[in-house]
């Protein structure tokens, strides 16, 4: 079997909910993010791409009938090249990249681009179809952008609550504090802004439309600002808007290949996909499971926690990020440490791209070996990967 290599990675910054991208369709979106990874290997011959695994968590407006068969055409590749999307939620993304390394190591392919995509600003309110033809009663629309809908009655209620319900569930079942969800929160904002000003960001983001920068970031962001804020799901509750992360619209995409690839690729490897774990749990519980995902991840790559120089967890919530760091007991100063979804959002769709090329890269930065990437994915699961870095820029021990 071969290995599967991160070569090259690419996204668009992430807009805020009705902000700059707001008017940018999702298939849009993932074209961009598709022509940005490829524009990194110019050498590469568009039709020699094996597959596009690509990730979607909606998939109810502008972003049906398969997105990333979409992006290939809207991006102008040869129609020869094919492409898949795939739904896990929140993880969709990271689970393309999965998927796309297994591709590459059963010898299917040698070259894949996994990525995702999430327009939240222009997911479609939808109508269930009647029960019979001609109903004298009026019919609501439901929203898609977050969260269950169309609610089939057989669930259990205490599985289809809010997902920021079941983190203040989370918060009271691991005594985490208001405090330490804020300075969490703040900490993501002023990693994010620091690292946008210090130019980490320049590669691996392309400027769409008037937008070349996360939208969400708050430079200024300081516990005492975000304590002002009141709760958004209990009176009495944690979490806020200023500690979970926004809703929001973008796109990522890293491009794959095998080693033996690199010549037509025309780039070294940056980074190879060592281990990946996925994990379920009770659907309440969903911030929780990176725990388990992360473990499984480790073993598979043959290391454990203290081989880990870099970590980069997806921010649903400060409380399940800090619930998941606790229970791993790592370094929280390796966690996240160019900022994270708090600050730079979550286009569920997009998000698990988005860590595995800051993670690559942030593995280069600090001369790192092992990095993991996790996420926790509504309905109760998650996602992780294990990178080894292979550039260049890696420590000796």
């Amino acid at each position: 079997m071969s290995d599967a290599y991160l070569y090259a990675a690419a996204r668009t910054p992430f807009g805020r909910f009705g902000g700059a991208l707001a008017g940018v369709r999702p298939d849009d979106l993932a074209a961009a993010a598709l022509t940005g990874v490829l524009a990194k290997a110019p050498g590469l011959d568009p039709a020699a791409i094996g597959d596009v695994v690509w990730g979607n968590a909606n998939g109810a407006g502008e972003d049906n009938r398969n997105v990333g068969r979409m992006a290939v055409l809207l991006a102008g590749l040869p129609a020869s090249v094919p492409a898949t999307t795939v739904n896990r939620l929140c993880g969709s993304s990271l689970d393309a990249a999965v998927i796309a390394s297994r591709t590459l190591e059963s010898g299917d392919a040698d070259v894949v681009v996994a990525g995702g995509v999430e327009s939240m600003s222009r997911a479609p309110w939808v109508l269930p179809k009647p029960d019979r033809a001609f109903p004298a009663r009026d019919v609501t629309a439901v929203s898609t952008t977050l969260g269950w809908r169309l609610v089939n009655p057989a669930m259990p209620k205490e599985w289809t609550v809010s997902l920021g319900e079941c983190n203040e569930q989370l918060r009271e079942e691991f005594s985490i504090s208001r405090e330490r969800q804020d300075a969490f929160a703040a900490r993501s904002h002023l990693l994010a802004a620091a690292a946008w000003d210090e130019g980490f960001y320049d590669d691996l983001v392309l400027p769409v439309e008037d937008l070349a920068r996360d939208e969400g970031i708050r430079p200024g962001a300081d516990p005492g600002r975000l304590a002002a804020l009141k709760p958004s799901f209990r009176p009495d509750g944690t979490i806020t808007a200023g500690n979970a992360s926004p809703l929001s619209d973008g796109a990522s995409a890293v491009l794959l290949g095998t080693g033996e690839a690199a010549g037509r690729i025309g780039l070294a490897p940056v980074a190879r996909i060592a281990g990946r774990g996925v994990h379920a749990v009770e659907p309440q519980r969903f911030g929780f499971a990176p725990v388990e995902a992360a473990e499984r991840a480790l073993r598979r790559a043959g290391i454990g926690w203290g081989d880990v120089g870099a970590v980069e967890l997806n921010e649903a919530f400060a409380v399940q990020s800090l619930a998941c760091v606790d229970a791993w007991g790592v370094d929280p100063e390796i966690v996240n440490t160019r900022g994270g979804a708090i600050a730079l959002g979550h286009p569920l769709g997009a998000s698990g791209g988005r860590l595995l090329g800051t993670l690559a890269k942030v593995l280069r930065e600090r001369r790192e070996r092992w990095g993991l990437a996790a996420i926790c994915i509504g309905v109760g699961q998650a996602l992780a990967v294990v990178l080894e870095n292979v550039s260049d820029e890696v420590g000796q021990g």
